[in-house]
């Protein structure tokens, strides 16, 4: 008797199935925690009879808080994601001053609180100068009429 020896092919798919229900469940989780991503700082704009700033949306900006109790806050980027806890005013010219000197190109913006003190601001813009800033650009809010 003769033994016959069957060759088996090999099975050269790959099952994708999994990685389909992984990828679902990742979508989901994104989709669901996006929302809650938004951040910002409460400040209160003051108004101005001004007209808007030509903006480069593909531009870096750095944006620099100040609250009406006097506290500072740096946020690189428009979306705020990477808004930092309060700082105080020696730490943000340092911060300010590494990146503006990694970035030459990047805008500067100040958004100031209607109600925080004048001493503060000018306090702000003197570190500013001092971190390699030309001309930071006013954030105000428009006239409501």
């Amino acid at each position: 008797m003769e033994i016959v020896k069957k060759r088996r092919n090999r099975m050269a798919e790959i099952n994708v199935v999994p990685y389909i229900d992984v990828m679902l469940v990742l979508l989901i989780v994104f989709m669901v925690t996006a929302p809650l991503l938004e951040q910002g700082l409460k400040v209160d704009l003051p108004e101005a009879n001004s007209e808007p700033l030509d903006v480069d949306e593909n531009a870096e900006t750095l944006v620099v808080s100040i609250t009406a109790d006097g506290e500072y806050y740096l946020s690189l980027g428009s979306t705020r994601e990477d808004e930092q806890a309060a700082v105080s005013l020696d730490m943000l010219g340092d911060q300010v001053g590494k990146i503006v000197g990694a970035n030459p190109q990047i805008q500067v913006f100040v958004e100031g609180d209607g109600d925080s003190s004048y001493s503060a601001f000018i306090s702000l813009m003197t570190v500013l100068q001092a971190a390699g800033v030309a001309s930071p650009n006013l954030i105000t809010k428009p006239l409501e009429q």
